[in-house]
């Protein structure tokens, strides 16, 4: 056991770290000291403050009596994803433990993070009642995408979203064009944001679909564009307290060769749960914008 958690002390901060420097999402994550454990293993209660408007005030009666509520709502986690590697003692031994740490840190950076960042970015475009364009379109050059960026940020502002903590997730391909510009209109439109974040175009689309890593043609694991409903994002605005970001359970597992029944070697498990969803009163912080679907 005192091995195990040698092992585990030498490799989870490196997951952890790894992570943090690799997704473009966790900038999202919420305050965990806001969310509690729910009943049910795939659930969390989360706190949700209502009251009600101004009223006449007179000056025999004084004050019309107000209610405020504090609600829990819960909510059910929609990401839970899961993989088991295998790695030879001999293996690791003749490479001085380089085997067993490349594998856990290359899964989280190559294959956990872009995952879970695709699958945040398409939850977040299928909510209901989001701003989004009426119809997709392509943005040909600088002046078009600072101009769809003005009407983000315009429909924001008049939907009274707060200016803090909006955040700008583009395309490298766009935000280049928008460089080029090198003009006051250009730097400007970016200042409107808290920050800006380039996504890749691999992990920014409308839907996508995740394969189970055990049917046939999907062994694979992972997550590719939705063939039917996915179209490619060119820009999200996102206002942070619109969303419900948690990760509730992120589990790496160690099992060394002592332990391991099945074979001399060890074993590497993660495990990732976690909710993104939004506040049905905020959605007007989550503003898309996307390419129109290919003909044909």
């Amino acid at each position: 056991m005192a091995n195990t958690i040698e092992l585990a002390k030498k490799f989870v901060p490196m997951l952890d770290e790894v992570y943090k420097l690799s997704s473009l999402t966790s900038k999202l994550d919420g305050n965990p000291d806001l969310v509690q454990a729910g009943a049910n293993a795939n659930e969390m209660i989360i706190p949700k403050l209502t009251m009600q408007g101004l009223g006449n005030y007179s000056r025999n009666g004084g004050y019309v009596s107000g209610d405020v509520t504090m609600t829990n709502e819960t909510v059910k986690c929609n990401f839970d994803r899961a993989r088991m590697f295998t790695v030879d003692y001999m293996d690791n031994l003749e490479t001085a433990g380089i085997a067993f740490g490349r594998l856990a840190s290359e899964f989280v950076r190559t294959k956990v993070v872009p995952e879970l960042d695709a699958f945040r970015f398409a939850k977040y475009c299928g909510i209901t009642g989001i701003s989004k364009i009426s119809a997709g379109a392509t943005l040909a050059d600088g002046a078009a995408v600072v101009a769809a960026l003005r009407a983000g940020t315009n429909k924001m502002d008049e939907d009274e979203v707060p200016f803090e903590d909006r955040h700008l997730f583009i395309t490298p391909t766009l935000h280049g064009m928008i460089q080029d510009m090198d003009t006051t209109k250009s730097r400007e439109v970016l200042a409107r944001f808290a920050d800006v974040t380039l996504v890749p175009q691999t992990r920014f689309y409308t839907a996508i679909t995740q394969y189970d890593g055990s049917t046939a043609g999907q062994t694979a694991g992972g997550y590719v564009k939705d063939a039917t409903n996915g179209l490619d994002v060119n820009f999200m605005i996102i206002h942070r307290p619109a969303v419900i970001q948690f990760e509730k359970h992120v589990a790496p597992k160690i099992i060394t060769p002592e332990q391991n029944q099945n074979a001399d070697a060890y074993k590497f498990g993660y495990r990732n749960v976690g909710i993104a969803d939004a506040y049905e009163n905020k959605v007007s912080g989550i503003y898309l914008h996307h390419k129109a679907k290919p003909a044909g």
